[in-house]
């Protein structure tokens, strides 16, 4: 991994940004045990006590001993390691062990929301949407790592609460908030002229899901709890534009205005997570090219809280009762019967090897060669 300090930035004071409508809608070693290696012993680094594997049941503990069970959010950075946001905290696993990172002082361990990942010049930092604002930190987050937090004190941020990140190119950092969508570029944030149309209210009434920027970083989706999926971009003279307002009951195929999850990608489709189905549009036509898939095409429960884009145009959706594998043709499902820690899928990824990556109310699961592995 890259060990760098981060470069601050000079954070140049302006306007805040918001949204116009187009709805179209988660350091000490923690011990992870697969189901299949049962001989071995663990040895906690706080303690030094050895136990038989068996009698840990196959568990994810935190240092002080307690169980990690929720995986709620997952990225993979560019060394293949896997980083998820816990209950707990900051976990990863670079393919041999697992690592709780909670040595950080500057880096929140509750109550996170969301993180991504930015690669720079400088190597590789995460970035994690909290309560307490927007927090960037070199990977690896150990002790010694460099972390910033941006908050209200220190920049023109809407609000310290912080829902949700996204990293577009240039770079572009959105942050999706209580109080609508800030961002900013290199070292400015960009204005935006939109309290007449849409009241900071909005975004309180219909809180912010999840986020997805665009291919060029530039545009960025927005889902939301009860008001379908936004839209916002930035314009030519570093200002935020919101395009027309579409909805469910609009003329686009959206099958709920509770969006959970989205996904776009590398030719620009773009798929909405709901909680009653999943909608893909393809094209730039916002009106056409609509598909909504359901339980009757082979979903295992309509509610879509994670997509992923997999190998070959593959597509992984994780949803309340199990995970799906969409081959461009036909849905294939997979629940706890078929190896799954859990049904209840809160994210998922595909690392650089492949492997697909599912985490759970009850630990993660690995999917590798038509076989699965269980860490919990």
């Amino acid at each position: 991994m890259i060990n760098h300090i981060f470069s601050r930035q000079n954070l140049a004071a302006s306007s805040l940004i918001f949204v116009a409508l187009i709805f179209m809608g988660a350091a000490n070693y923690g011990k992870v045990r697969s189901q299949t290696d049962h001989n071995a012993k663990t040895e906690f680094p706080e303690t030094g006590l050895n136990q038989p594997k068996d009698s840990l049941a196959n568990s994810v503990f935190s240092s002080s001993g307690t169980p990690i069970k929720l995986f709620k959010s997952v990225i993979v950075d560019n060394d293949n390691t896997k980083w998820f946001l816990t209950e707990q905290g900051i976990i990863s696993f670079n393919g041999e062990k697992w690592t709780l990172h909670d040595k950080n002082k500057k880096v929140p361990t509750q109550d996170l929301k969301s993180f991504a990942l930015e690669v720079n010049t400088y190597g590789q930092d995460l970035w994690i949407a909290s309560p307490k604002g927007a927090t960037v930190a070199t990977i690896p987050v150990d002790g010694r790592t460099g972390a910033t937090t941006y908050h209200t004190e220190n920049t023109p941020i809407l609000t310290n609460n912080v829902l949700q990140v996204a990293i577009g190119k240039s770079p572009m950092r959105w942050f999706g908030t209580t109080k609508g969508i800030s961002a900013f570029s290199q070292d400015k944030w960009l204005k935006g002229d939109y309290e007449e149309l849409y009241p900071e209210g909005l975004f309180e009434d219909y809180p912010i899901t999840a986020m997805a920027a665009s291919l060029g970083g530039d545009s960025l989706y927005i889902a939301t709890d009860g008001a379908g999926v936004a839209r916002v971009r930035r314009n030519d003279v570093d200002g935020i534009t919101g395009a027309s307002v579409y909805a469910q009951w609009g003329p686009i195929l959206l099958p709920s205005d509770k969006v959970y999850s989205v996904l776009i990608t590398t030719n620009n489709t773009q798929w909405f997570g709901t909680e009653k189905g999943l909608a893909r549009h393809i094209g730039g036509n916002t009106l056409a090219n609509w598909t909504v898939f359901s339980t009757k095409d082979g979903l295992p429960d309509n509610f879509v809280q994670a997509i992923a884009a997999g190998s070959n145009s593959q597509i992984w959706i994780g949803t309340k009762g199990g995970a799906s594998l969409y081959d461009g043709a036909k849905w294939t499902a997979f629940t706890k019967v078929d190896g799954l820690n859990s049904n209840n899928i809160r994210c998922i990824t595909v690392d650089k090897s492949g492997v697909v990556w599912f985490g759970t109310d009850d630990g993660v699961t690995s999917y590798k060669d038509q076989k699965f592995t269980n860490y919990r």
